[in-house]
């Protein structure tokens, strides 16, 4: 059966790569102008910065402040923790472990009931470069994905990455003590790479796909970095993404979209009591 061929309305003879989607008419490459989210046409791609320019101050975050945060309590966290004999002397105190015993006698870990390792992990860090290189990457991906996303969604997407990253270890390495920013950090890739899939753009070209390909490579080659974590971490971005950046569309509200993350966090985390 022949596959149909769509041609841009602003030019017959060439062949459409994708659609406007503001207006949904087909365009070619030439006529194919970058907005925040996928391709506009020329009229639209006008009009729409006519308006965006006008009320772009109300309406949209002038600075990413969740991602900002986020930061400051990774930062403070690990200063804190030099005072603790050291920062790896906080990390046993709340980093992730599924079950195991502190000086051979007491029992720890989140089989034993210390649940808040599964969040306390990913705000701790085993030294300044650990640290430096997760806060590097919070804020290149987060500068770029809360302004698109909105402040809640995206930690919503961050706190669903982190809690998918636990999980990812505690299948795959529950007996070895884990810290990092990381999995959360790979989660948001995951969201990035299936917003902008969603929009018509390819990762490669982005950049974004060169980054999560590089990282992974790091993730297999390099000791001593959780494969779990990461792993976890991008599968759990990548559904956060999906819920909030595609099925959103589809859902009566964006808190309708909201509340399904959070709800997909929730049972991640009864997920990661469940297998700790």
């Amino acid at each position: 059966m022949p596959t149909e061929v769509t041609t841009c309305y602003r030019h017959p003879d060439a062949r459409a790569g994708v659609s406007c989607q503001r207006c949904d008419r087909p365009i070619c490459p030439k006529c194919m102008i970058q907005a925040s989210v996928g391709f506009h046409c020329p009229e639209c791609a006008k009009s729409g910065r006519q308006r965006v320019y006008h009320g772009r101050s109300a309406m949209a975050p002038a600075r990413p402040i969740v991602t900002q945060v986020l930061i400051a309590v990774n930062v403070v966290v690990y200063v804190v923790g030099l005072g603790f004999r050291g920062a790896d002397d906080l990390g046993v105190r709340g980093g992730l472990v599924g079950e195991g015993t502190f000086d051979g006698v007491t029992a720890v870990g989140v089989g034993a009931g210390e649940w808040y390792r599964i969040f306390t992990s990913g705000f701790l860090h085993a030294d300044f470069l650990h640290l430096a290189f997760n806060m590097f990457m919070l804020w290149l991906l987060g500068s770029m994905l809360e302004p698109r996303m909105g402040k809640w969604p995206f930690l919503a997407t961050y706190v669903t990455s982190l809690v998918a990253g636990s999980l990812g270890v505690l299948v795959l390495d529950p007996n070895v003590l884990t810290v990092g920013a990381s999995g959360a950090v790979f989660g948001l890739m995951g969201a990035a790479i299936v917003g902008q899939r969603a929009e018509g753009i390819n990762p490669w070209h982005s950049g974004i796909g060169s980054l999560l390909a590089i990282n992974l490579l790091l993730t297999f080659v390099v000791p001593g970095i959780s494969i779990g974590g990461h792993l976890g971490g991008l599968v759990g971005g990548m559904a956060a993404g999906y819920v909030l950046l595609v099925l959103r569309r589809s859902l009566p509200s964006d808190a309708a979209a909201l509340g399904l993350c959070v709800a997909l966090a929730g049972a991640l985390t009864y997920a990661c009591l469940a297998v700790a």
